[in-house]
């Protein structure tokens, strides 16, 4: 017993030793470039066919071969890589999800490259580099991160990679060469690879499909140790190895048996699972999302026409065999659930091939058990679209690359766990429906059930679904800000791409007559994605034409075509733009747009002219404003919470204070104050401390007055942004309490704080790109406190956007007509409350002042308005309070 568990303990040992290795790697890639290289299995798997090569095929001796495949090839890959992929998209602005698509493009590619040059089949004559003592390996492991340690802690190299991980911006200002800092880890990450491939070959299927996956599940080891810590990576993965082996001796009688032995045999996938969902993720809220279409293309209908011409030609050509016709439109309505999450949603969806693989399981099963395969299909689709949830919940507090690798994680668990065990498919056979037999009449159903699935997607694109769906990807925090349910929505596109990718999965899987676990397997999952995010993930068409591409090369041609093709588009991805986009037609204006509109010049600047310093402007009737002309400046506020009109004039005595570098204000008699109300906001001895232990408030009251213009000064950092997120709840405090007209609002969600009439605008712009003008106000009248068509017009031109450009973009727009957009939005829910971070900023002179004259007037109205700014004549011209705060303190 004692030389069993020695003998394990050494097994594990072995597999311990190449986990730490790709741990390693992962970690020095990511701390010098930034970048989760996903693809670090995929050069793992072609340095072990290098190795093969020059050793088997070529009769090098094994040292040499070694040598030039772990000192010359593997950092020539990570050397190419640095240069032809990750350096142009840092020097593009790339935010870390694009980093990442460019990475599952790269693993996509190599996957497709191997199967093109080795083909597909495994080799079991893989030379053997390091010996079968585990000691041996384990020694290399520690040597090398003993080397990196050394190097980053005592060298000058080591000194730079710490300050370019600290903060890049500075370090470049300092002279340090971060380019060359990335060039070296890529270089180290690409030879950690390669030496993970070359010890692991001849122990496991030496494939282009089998090694990636297999280096993929153990990025858990990484993941524990959250991309930051060596050693915690180190002694995870030589735990995992160990106790993977230690579990290989367990043998329980009954139904856990063959479970037990599929965790024994993949326990790093257990692990990549746990960590993904419990561990806090690596990348930041709002920082590593995929980044929005500037505007939602619209297909020609030419090309639509065009494209069902295409799918119809099967029937007409192809005679009576269709066996490779009938997969494109099954995995079409697969690839379809990623335009629900990831093009409308704006969500890394990396498993989605899981969901189509239970949906082709359970629908088997169940015509196993006796019900009609039509039938068995729709309840399977019902089973399968709760189970979205298993992504959907943890994405409400995840987002970008903790997304991806929860996605990822559950996708690898489905096919551990599920797909490949005997005792989930064993003698698995799947029919099609009575009087579909025929590859015609089958194929005929699918084109029914796809033109189905795309009426239901393009009419969850359309109406206040579709706007809240295309906020929630735009910008998470303005869509929340606005209304919008963001955990609902994104449980909702969870569950709807679960059941999609369930109903093509099942579609498939009875098309071919079979459950094939390889056809669901993950790398197909990131196929399926590269694939949607090449074409273009917001457009219809995409999926249609991605089923057609993938399916049409690998048949035609040699396995791996496909692959490589879409891996090097993926590669390429912030360089190149989707290729839908390429369509002819008015490809770069929303659906929504006619024709006049579209062509329509663009507006002029409401708030470009300057107003005279010598007597006040007239006001703009609505009829001016609605056809684009300046916005009412005085008078009655036509958006205003009551019938009464408010005064547009400044009612501070400070109003004729200049700011240096701006024209002085026009000069007004200022009213008297309005006289005190009682307030309906407040903010009850608020505190709130970081994990860090940072103190960002300290005991903050504060109350906010109907009809008064409240304003927060002082230095940057004084916690005036922290305060006004408390209120707006965007942030909880650590302890005090936020009350609206007595009631305690301190665990209301943003979302619901502005359907209690609470509106904000953020300091750095939340206005959604890819929708117009129009729908970025209608959406803030669909979710705000008061919700009617007629809220929207009058926003429009209260704001002076209620003309042609109400159809433009907003990706098109300047910074001023954005900031109007934006308050426009929030105005248009009719909000009793309304808080304002730094609403001047990008904004010129006259543009301020007309801001002025418009919060003047709403605040006249009975408004309550808090506004966080650093314009001092702004402040002394609008506030009827000003109060200062230092240190997270109110100090006067």
């Amino acid at each position: 017993m004692a030389s069993l568990t020695y003998d394990l303990t050494l097994a594990g040992l072995a597999v311990g030793s190449a986990a730490a290795l790709t741990g390693i790697g992962l970690i020095v890639t990511y701390r010098a470039t930034g970048v989760l290289n996903l693809a670090h299995g995929a050069i793992a798997m072609v340095c072990a066919y290098v190795l093969r090569q020059l050793v088997v095929e070529w009769g090098w001796p094994l040292p040499l071969g070694a040598l030039v495949t772990l000192l010359v090839v593997a950092p020539g890959i990570g050397l190419v890589l640095d240069r032809a992929v990750f350096r142009p998209l840092a020097l593009l602005g790339s935010n870390p999800a694009q980093t990442l698509v460019a990475s599952i493009g790269v693993f996509v590619l190599l996957v497709g490259g191997a199967a093109l040059l080795w083909g597909t089949g495994a080799r079991a004559d893989a030379p053997v580099l390091l010996g079968d003592d585990p000691w041996t390996q384990l020694a290399a492991v520690v040597v090398l991160a003993v080397a990196v340690g050394a190097v980053t802690r005592w060298t000058r190299f080591g000194r730079e990679l710490r300050a370019v991980v600290d903060n890049r911006p500075l370090a470049m200002l300092g002279g340090i060469d971060a380019d060359r800092v990335a060039a070296g880890g890529w270089a180290f990450g690409a030879f950690t690879a390669g030496l993970t491939g070359v010890l692991l070959a001849p122990y496991v299927r030496l494939d282009p499909y089998g090694m990636p996956l297999l280096v993929v599940e153990v990025i858990a080891v990484a993941v524990v140790a959250r991309m930051r810590s060596l050693p915690v990576a180190i002694v995870t993965a030589l735990a995992l190895g160990v106790a993977q082996a230690q579990l290989t001796r367990l043998h329980p009688e009954g139904w856990a048996g063959p479970l037990v032995q599929a965790v024994g045999t993949n326990l790093f996938v257990v692990a990549l699972l746990v960590a993904a969902l419990v561990v806090p993720g690596v990348g930041g809220r709002g920082r590593d999302s995929l980044p929005p279409p500037a505007v939602a293309p619209r297909t020609p209908t030419g090309v639509w026409f065009t494209v069902g011409v295409l799918f119809l030609l099967p029937l007409g050509f192809a005679g009576t065999d269709l066996h490779t016709a009938i997969q494109v439109p099954a995995l079409a309505i697969v690839l379809l659930s990623l335009v629900v999450v990831t093009g409308r949603g704006g969500q890394i969806a990396l498993g989605q091939a899981a969901y189509a693989g239970l949906g082709a399981l359970f629908t088997a099963l169940l015509a196993a058990g006796g019900l009609p395969e039509l039938p068995a299909l729709a309840l399977a689709v019902l089973l399968v679209a709760p189970l979205g949830l298993v992504t959907g919940w943890p994405a409400i507090r995840r987002h970008g690359l903790a997304l991806a690798l929860v996605t990822l994680a559950v996708g690898v668990a489905v096919s551990r766990f599920v797909f490949v065990q005997p005792y989930a498919t064993a003698g698995l056979e799947l029919g099609r429906p009575a009087g579909f037999a025929d590859d015609r009449r089958y194929y005929v159903l699918e084109l029914v059930v796809l033109a189905g699935c795309l009426v239901l997607v393009a009419a969850l694109r359309r109406g206040r679904t579709g706007r809240a769906l295309a906020a929630l990807r735009d910008h998470e925090a303005g869509a929340e800000a606005s209304g919008v349910r963001v955990s609902r929505l994104k449980l909702l596109a969870f569950v709807l791409g679960a059941a999609l990718a369930a109903l093509g999965g099942g579609l498939l899987g009875m098309g071919l007559r079979a459950f094939d676990p390889e056809a669901y397997d993950p790398v197909r999952g990131l196929l399926w994605f590269a694939a949607i995010v090449v074409l273009g993930a917001d457009s219809l068409l995409s999926p249609l034409a991605a089923a057609a591409l993938l399916v049409g090369l690998d048949a035609g041609t040699r396995g791996g075509v496909a692959a490589a093709t879409i891996g090097l588009l993926a590669a390429l991805t912030g360089r190149i733009p989707p290729l839908t986009s390429w369509l002819p037609g008015r490809g770069g204006q929303p659906d929504s747009l006619d024709a006049a509109a579209t062509d329509a010049p663009r507006a002029p600047e409401p708030w470009s002219t300057p107003a005279t310093a010598t007597s006040p402007p007239t006001p703009t009737p609505p009829a001016a404003a609605a056809a684009g002309g300046r916005p009412p400046t005085g008078g009655s506020a036509p958006l205003s919470t009551s019938s009464t009109g408010g005064a547009g004039g400044n009612p501070s005595p400070a109003a004729g204070r200049a700011h240096p570098h701006r024209p002085a204000p026009a000069h007004r008699t200022a009213p008297t104050p309005p006289a005190p109300a009682p307030a309906r906001l407040r903010a009850h001895d608020l505190t709130l401390t970081h994990p860090g232990g940072l103190t960002a408030l300290s005991h903050v009251t504060l109350a906010l007055t109907p009809g008064r213009v409240t304003a927060l000064v002082g230095p940057n950092g004084a916690g005036k942004s922290t305060l006004f997120d408390c209120l707006a709840g965007a942030l909880r405090p650590t302890d005090g309490r936020v009350t609206l007209d007595g009631a305690d609002i301190t665990a209301r969600a943003a979302h619901a704080r502005t359907r209690l009439g609470v509106a904000r605008s953020f300091q750095q712009l939340a206005v959604f790109p890819s929708l117009t003008v129009e729908d970025n106000v209608r959406l803030g009248a669909e979710q705000g406190h008061h919700r009617s068509p007629a809220h929207t017009e009058q926003a429009l031109r209260l704001l002076g956007l209620a003309g042609p450009v109400r159809h433009h973009p907003a990706a098109d727009l300047p910074t001023g007509t954005l900031r109007r957009v934006e308050l426009a939005r929030a105005l248009a829910g009719r909000p009793h409350t309304l808080l304002l971070d730094e609403p001047s900023a990008g904004l010129d002179a006259a543009e301020t002042e007309a801001l002025a004259r418009i919060l003047a007037a709403l605040a006249a109205d009975g408004l309550t308005v808090l506004v966080v700014e650093h314009d001092p004549d702004l402040v002394a011209g609008l506030a009827h309070t000003v109060h200062t705060m230092e240190g997270g303190r109110i100090v006067s």
